[in-house]
């Protein structure tokens, strides 16, 4: 519901009025940092790559400057639709009926952004933790597949529940179950009422408590089932409680209050996984795997195990078959340390990770897996060891995501993570995984101007070079069918195009391309090239653009075709020490196109921040070697040239496009 704008004012008066009283939280707080200016900054120029970094770093989304600006306003404000979806993905606040929600939608630079904003659903963009919280609160009803190992008994009433939850989430059963980690039942006191219990498991359980606390029904009086919920809060030592049950119907203080809660139980469960999964995790000989055995009683509560193959020789190549270890060297529990091997030759080693199955099911590969009659899901004597096809740094971010919600992915297993998820059907961290190849892959893309000037002396300046493989990243994206990166990818090619158009696998690229769609006709286009020749354009179009040449684009905001001929022409004939005698323009409108073209120059170069882009007289190159008096001049050259080399490989490709 939107709010008119007298009550929108008067609601933010109340909320602010809460919020110098400490009740709220300022959602948006205001941050005068080093680290969230320069966010500030990143985003007003739309560098997506250094926006994924700061966010990986910690950089509070939501902060304020002085002037009540937010990340999120600036890249909505200067038309940053990639980046403002970036944002929104990892949490930004763009909530209605809020001064800022409401200034970010009607700031919003075109009408494709603040569709996005709007359309953006309110959990995903307030509450990151949304769906990892709703699958902790599922876990208290679900009986398909059976997760539980222990059970709850109050009065008549029974309750299945999950010990590494509670372990996580309360000092008593962390001290209790470490001492009796076999536990399987804990009857509650007859004087305790069973709702009392019951509205501790919805707070342990993540479900948000309803303002009535007692059912019609029941026999207890309210006093009775809080009586019983204070003596059951102090014994589990959990007394945050109180706070979810007197946040009264405010909805904004009990959002909050939830969203605390759901952060507190994250750090609760993300501290368990550390400590207990990842610092289990054992490496052993692949070839002696099988030789593990683990207890269903174990310390740890894991009910299997997780295998991750690191890269290697999977025979050894040679190595002595038992390597100097006897069988009993196994590790056996979550109490013994995996002996280093000695030998000439490193055999493949493989990383085990004890595991939860009530975390596991997140992923719809594994719920199928435990809910079926394959070997997995029954119950052996001891834990079942199940291989994942990936490598183990990978599984690690797979089984973090799981388990926290969080998901950090470097660039480098950016596609494997990609391929894993799409296996596992985790849908959110495959979309991570393309948003970290598509930002971090993105480089210095936002730099062009280097590209294709080939300076000599000391000024030049060295491109950097990506530890990304754009071919490998465009098959991904055909294969997993990720719109996202196949835009990336034609976007990459084009503000490298120089670099690629000769590679022989570049051609085989378009090959491939053109042959996906089947009943393709002759003339038919290729849908990468087609992207690649608009960002081609735009590439280009962007520079002129900026330096306010609007002579060298069209209606439709390309190149001008004509006016990139000129300065071609014009450009040859100088290198030439020809007089132009034939041109058709008009010796006064030649003059005024160069001086604009200098102009330009100069203001592409203050507005790069680097003298060194300022021309120096023959010593600025097109991409077949010639010699030019200005880098404009250099553009319109190289842009003619990009677009003959991709119709000659056509030609050659025998392709129609």
């Amino acid at each position: 519901m939107v709010l008119r704008k007298g009550e929108l004012e008067a609601k933010l008066k109340d909320d602010l009025e809460l919020v110098k009283m400490g009740v709220l939280r300022d959602e948006n707080p205001l941050d005068l940092s080093k680290e969230f200016n320069e966010l500030l900054e990143v985003c007003r120029r739309g560098d997506l790559k250094r926006t994924q970094e700061l966010i990986s770093a910690g950089v509070n989304i939501n902060g304020k400057d002085s002037f009540d600006n937010t990340p999120l306003i600036l890249a909505s404000l200067c038309g940053h639709y990639e980046l403002v979806q970036l944002l929104l993905e990892s949490g930004a606040l763009a909530e209605r009926d809020t001064f800022q929600g409401e200034r970010c939608i009607y700031n919003a630079l075109n009408d494709k952004i603040r569709n996005l904003l709007l359309k953006y659903d309110y959990s995903k963009s307030t509450d990151p933790l949304q769906p990892w919280a709703a699958h902790i609160s599922a876990l208290l009803y679900r009986d398909t597949p059976k997760t539980s190992d222990i059970t709850l008994i109050a009065g008549s009433r029974s309750f299945e529940l999950h010990k590494f939850l509670l372990s996580a989430r309360t000092p008593y059963f962390r001290k209790k179950l470490a001492e009796a980690p076999e536990t399987e039942t804990w009857k509650l006191p007859q004087s305790i009422p069973a709702e009392s219990f019951q509205i501790i498991l919805r707070y342990l359980y993540l479900i948000e408590i309803p303002r009535d606390l007692v059912d019609a029904r029941s026999s207890n009086t309210d006093e009775e089932i809080l009586t019983g919920v204070d003596k059951i809060s102090k014994q589990l030592e959990i007394d945050k409680v109180w706070e979810a049950i007197l946040s009264g119907g405010d909805r904004r203080l009990a959002r909050q209050r939830h969203q605390d809660e759901v952060d507190r139980a994250q750090r609760q469960i993300d501290g368990f996984f550390q400590e207990k999964v990842l610092g289990h995790k054992m490496v052993v000989d692949s070839r002696k795997v099988n030789e593990v055995k683990w207890p269903h009683d174990n310390s740890i509560f894991a009910d299997c195990l997780l295998r991750a193959d690191e890269e290697g020789d999977e025979e050894g190549d040679g190595e002595d078959e038992h390597d100097g270890e006897e069988s009993n060297g196994i590790p056996v529990g979550p109490a013994t340390e995996t002996r280093k091997q000695n030998g000439s030759k490193k055999p493949r080693k493989s990383v085990l990770y004890p595991a939860h199955k009530a975390m596991l099911i997140r992923s719809p590969y594994f719920e199928k897996m435990f809910s079926s009659q394959f070997l997995e899901a029954q119950t052996l004597e001891h834990l079942h060891i199940i291989k994942v096809d990936c490598l183990p740094e990978v599984l690690e971010i797979i089984l973090t995501y799981l388990y926290t919600e969080k998901a950090e992915c470097p660039l480098d297993l950016g596609l494997d993570l990609l391929f894993i998820s799409d296996m596992l059907f985790l849908d959110k961290l495959k979309n991570k995984a393309a948003v970290a190849i598509s930002t971090l892959g993105s480089g210095n893309n936002n730099v062009l101007i280097d590209r294709t000037h080939a300076r000599e002396g000391e000024d030049a300046v060295e491109v950097e070079v990506e530890s990304i493989n754009v071919y490998d990243v465009i098959h991904a994206a055909w294969d997993l069918r990720v719109q996202r990166l196949e835009e990336f990818a034609a976007r990459y090619l084009a503000h490298r195009l120089e670099d690629y158009i000769d590679d022989e696998e570049f051609m085989e690229l378009i090959q491939e391309s053109a042959a996906r769609l089947k009943t393709r006709e002759e003339t038919d286009t290729i849908e990468l090239l087609d992207d690649i020749r608009h960002y081609l354009s735009e590439r280009f179009r962007l520079r002129f653009e900026d330096a306010g040449l609007d002579e060298m684009m069209d209606e439709n905001g390309e190149i001008n075709a004509e006016a990139a001929e000129l300065l071609s022409s014009q450009a040859s004939a100088a290198v030439a020490g020809d007089e132009a005698e034939d041109s058709t323009l008009k010796a006064d409108e030649a003059k005024d196109l160069a001086v604009k073209a200098s102009d330009a120059e100069t203001v592409a170069a203050k507005a790069d921040g680097s003298e060194a882009l300022t021309s120096t007289k023959g010593v600025v190159r097109t991409l077949d070697g010639k010699l030019v008096d200005d880098e404009f001049s250099s553009d319109a050259i190289n842009y003619q040239i990009l677009l003959q080399k991709i119709d000659v490989m056509l030609e050659k490709l025998k392709l129609d496009a």
